[in-house]
């Protein structure tokens, strides 16, 4: 607290009061300052920017239940401890047990509400803002952007927008704008790439950050077992080494976008677009979805395998294959259920 700041203040209580007076009424204070909260529930409740502390105690009455007394009391205990010009705007929750003392301490240091949101790895750019559209507490500023106009709104004009974020939970309070958001999440995927990247195994076939972001979320649209991202890491870089298609059903469904019912036949593998990598050779010009920590490592850290090909196994994972004639009997174990 400082001293000179409620020196005046306590000078008039000491006028008006007297030295008795004052010596009584700091008891009071002390005592209401201590005794926890009449609360059996935690309270939530806004206090809007730019409310003086007369605004936010009467808001504080009403939300706690306070009594006009000890509504005054939790004013002068603001006043006194040199927090009522740095109560901070926000939404709050007071729990049972806490003390006047400590609701006006959480006021000024801005210990806010925070809510969660998490992106899932292997979204697309478009299901990660439509969780953002669906969450109550984010401020919807951006929803309307393209994706260009969402990347240079993010200070990176010209870059893809898919799989620019990183997915994970993120912490924010109320009325965090969705852009803001995304912003949080595009700087966490740099980070963690440029990190990796710094660190990747020599002699890949990858050029860039973004080439290895590209790998990455192939990577994780194509297994959801964390123990195959390195194996089929590996038999992608085989490919691109020896300049093989990379031939992975997941690019070919980015690519049909809309298109895609479900159900990928082959005439779609045959149907060209810029991310089918049946038709064209090397990676695709973008990333096809957000790809997790987990498929960035494995991009830039691959098995040292000899395989050049993946498919199913039926159980949730995939064989592997160094050779088209053991990958085509894997295939038909596949059809077949298991019996060759």
């Amino acid at each position: 607290m400082n001293r000179l700041a409620v020196l005046p203040t306590l000078l008039l209580v000491m006028t008006l009061a007297g030295l008795g007076g004052v010596f009584a009424f700091a008891d009071r204070l002390l005592n209401f300052a201590r005794t926890p909260l009449p609360l059996t529930a935690p309270v939530c409740f806004d206090i809007e920017r730019g409310t003086a502390l007369s605004g936010v105690v009467r808001e504080l009455q009403g939300e706690l239940g306070l009594s006009a007394s000890e509504a005054t009391r939790l004013r002068w205990l603001a006043r006194l401890s040199g927090t009522a010009a740095r109560l901070r705007a926000g939404e709050y929750q007071v729990e049972p047990g806490q003390t006047p003392a400590g609701l006006v301490r959480m006021l000024a240091e801005g210990k806010v509400v925070l809510h969660r949101i998490t992106f899932v790895p292997g979204m697309t750019l478009e299901q990660a803002r439509d969780v953002l559209a669906q969450h109550p507490a984010v401020r919807q500023e951006g929803f309307a952007l393209r994706p260009a106009a969402l990347m240079a709104a993010l200070g990176q004009p010209g870059k893809p927008a898919e799989g620019a974020f990183l997915p994970e939970t993120y912490a924010f309070p109320r009325g965090t704008s969705d852009i803001e958001l995304l912003r949080m999440a595009h700087e966490s995927l740099r980070r963690e790439l440029d990190a990796l990247w710094a660190g990747r195994d020599p002699e890949l076939p990858l050029h860039s950050p973004e080439e290895a972001l590209i790998l990455a979320s192939i990577i994780e649209k194509e297994t959801g077992k964390a123990e195959e991202r390195p194996l089929i890491a590996g038999v992608f870089v085989n490919r691109l080494r020896k300049g093989m298609r990379l031939q992975t059903d997941p690019t070919v469904i980015y690519g049909l976008g809309p298109a895609f019912d479900g159900n990928l036949r082959r005439r779609d593998l045959a149907a060209d677009t810029p991310w089918n990598t049946y038709t064209r050779a090397g990676l695709p010009p973008t990333p096809i979805a957000l790809p997790s920590r987990e498929a960035l490592h494995a991009a830039l850290h691959p098995a040292p395998t000899r395989a050049l090909y993946f498919v199913a196994d039926g159980t949730g994972g995939h064989s592997f294959s160094e050779t088209l004639d053991a990958h085509n009997r894997a295939v038909q174990r596949l059809i077949s259920g298991g019996r060759e």
